[in-house]
């Protein structure tokens, strides 16, 4: 089993910052890439930021240039630091982490608990 631990959500003014960190645990193999999704009331999931096995990232069009996701895939640890941030972010973030449990597994998805990130004044 792999488990997903997220901090750092809660409540921010427009404007303001905050930073997510996620830590994978358990019966990992390998960690081939790591992420962050969010999902508003009402909206799908969506994907925030992504980081790859080689360090490569990308983000959704909505939060580049204000986000920025770091991590090392080979510790299993993923972090985003959130800046301007707007009503528009509000949101639940998830972390994920695609990885592998054997050296014979496909890669399959694992998903932290959510971390509740609301932005109001």
């Amino acid at each position: 089993q792999v488990q997903l631990v997220e901090s750092g959500g809660g409540l921010v003014q427009p404007g303001g910052s905050l930073r997510l960190s996620c830590a994978a645990s358990g019966s990992i193999f390998r960690v081939i890439a790591m992420g962050w999704y969010r999902q508003a009331p009402g909206k799908q999931r969506e994907l925030v930021a992504g980081i790859g096995s080689e360090g490569s990232t990308n983000y959704a069009a909505s939060v580049k240039g204000r986000f920025t996701i770091s991590g090392d895939n080979a510790k299993g640890t993923v972090s985003l630091q959130m800046n301007s941030l707007n009503s528009g972010d509000t949101a639940v973030y998830y972390c994920n982490a695609a990885a592998t449990t054997t050296a014979r597994d496909l890669p399959r998805d694992y998903w932290g608990q959510g971390t509740q990130v609301t932005v109001s004044s």
